[in-house]
């Protein structure tokens, strides 16, 4: 019983045991069948509000524990624990009867509609959903693969990178400097790379006071800049330096055993060094063609199906999606207007009302935080920012606390809804 939940395991044998001969047809099956393959946030959602359209739902998810991006910056400048941010999937399951199998998914056959798993089990489907995050661009950066992350860390998807990363951190003299690579647009969680500045002066102020923070930017300028520079001047001054791509022109090339980086005409040295590279849709979505030259995977915007594999959904970080950011709250959102958008379509209905937003974040200290908080416009062809609300520069810190406050809560009630 260790690759699916107890509660459906003898279902799930009995149409498995089919697939081969009759795929489109499972023994006893009066429920539509919905695969989800992924189970960060927008996996999980959807996998769960299916569930809670009558459809009988499988999730695909290699992994037993999942450990949030989002709040891992906390983790890093030792503000959290890597427990407080790690979830397992028993109670998803359970509540709401749907079916987790902890394999990796390894090919897709839109045409049977069949997704294929490692261990050599074949899943039929009528809808399909795919949610598989990110991949790295690593040839874009010389010297710098999978095999150099082990060492250089990218952190940029939680679990042991982040754990490298604090190590690497806690262990790092005094008057060291840490190097963080931010990537060019677009990416996982726009703000994210100046709230590991943020949290890492932060915990450098505290221990190592004379460290310093070098941010080499591929980009010239990037969103809640202003606010996130006031916060660098007034809690961390003189610590943190950031140099856009019109000086350096981003990294070129990491030096992995020397910990230094390569620019178009410098080379910097770290202490520790942070080398977030470009990104692009998770291999699972590039290998099944759901990607375009981008490298995402464009969608329509009402139902967030594959604008090239019909029947096949793509939701997260993974899909091009219009004008939303490529974040936990944006996932969450689109997850469940693509699952109502199934359940109407398997059902004979008529499609929901789209509604997509997002809210964001950025924790610049303990007591000191912005947030985000941004509406979309949905037609046929794209999606628009409707309305958005920014914190502002001279705010109270009284105002601040409360936003870190509300930051910590609106944590809490997103994950309880995404995993419970």
């Amino acid at each position: 019983m260790t690759a699916w939940t107890r509660r459906r395991f003898a279902a799930h044998a009995g149409a498995a045991s089919l697939t081969v001969l009759s795929p489109h047809v499972t023994c006893g099956q009066s429920q539509p069948r919905v695969v989800v393959i992924g189970g960060g946030v927008a996996g999980a959602t959807a996998a769960k509000h299916l569930a809670t359209n009558a459809l009988a739902v499988t999730m695909i998810e290699p992994k037993r524990r999942y450990t949030t991006c989002f709040f891992s910056n906390l983790y890093l400048a030792g503000l959290r624990s890597l427990e407080s941010i790690s979830y397992e999937y028993e109670a998803l399951a359970q509540r709401h009867d749907l079916t987790v199998v902890h394999e990796s998914a390894t090919a897709i056959d839109a045409a049977a509609k069949i997704v294929h798993l490692q261990g050599g089990s074949k899943l039929p489907y009528d809808r399909l959903v795919v949610a598989p995050g990110i991949a790295f661009d690593y040839g874009a950066i010389d010297g710098y693969d999978e095999a150099a992350a082990e060492i250089v860390p990218h952190a940029w998807t939680a679990g042991a990178q982040t754990t490298l990363l604090r190590q690497q951190l806690e262990s790092m003299d005094d008057g060291g400097v840490f190097i963080i690579g931010a990537p060019p647009n677009p990416y996982r969680c726009p703000p994210a790379p100046y709230e590991r500045a943020c949290l890492a002066a932060y915990y450098f102020k505290q221990f190592k006071p004379r460290a310093k923070i070098l941010v080499l930017d591929a980009k010239d300028s990037y969103f809640e800049q202003d606010l996130i520079e006031d916060a660098w001047r007034t809690h961390y001054p003189g610590m943190i330096d950031w140099l856009p791509a019109e000086f350096t022109g981003g990294i070129k090339a990491v030096d992995v055993k020397g910990r230094a980086v390569v620019t178009n005409g410098e080379t910097f040295k770290g202490a520790v060094v942070n080398v977030i590279p470009p990104q692009k849709a998770g291999r699972l979505a590039q290998q099944a063609g759901l990607a375009d030259r981008s490298g995402w995977c464009p969608i329509h915007p009402l139902s967030f199906e594959s604008a090239l594999e019909p029947g096949i959904h793509v939701l997260g970080d993974a899909a091009r999606a219009g004008a939303m950011p490529k974040s936990a709250s944006a996932a969450s959102s689109q997850a469940k207007l693509c699952a109502a958008a199934i359940a109407a379509a398997l059902n004979g209905k008529a499609p929901p009302a789209p509604h997509l937003s997002n809210t964001c974040f950025t924790v610049l200290s303990p007591g000191d935080a912005v947030s985000d908080s941004i509406t979309f416009e949905t037609s046929a062809d794209t999606i628009a920012v409707a309305n958005i609300v920014v914190s502002r520069l001279g705010e109270s810190a009284e105002m601040r606390r409360g936003t870190a406050q509300e930051a910590n809560r609106w944590y809490s009630v997103f994950t309880r809804d995404v995993f419970g």
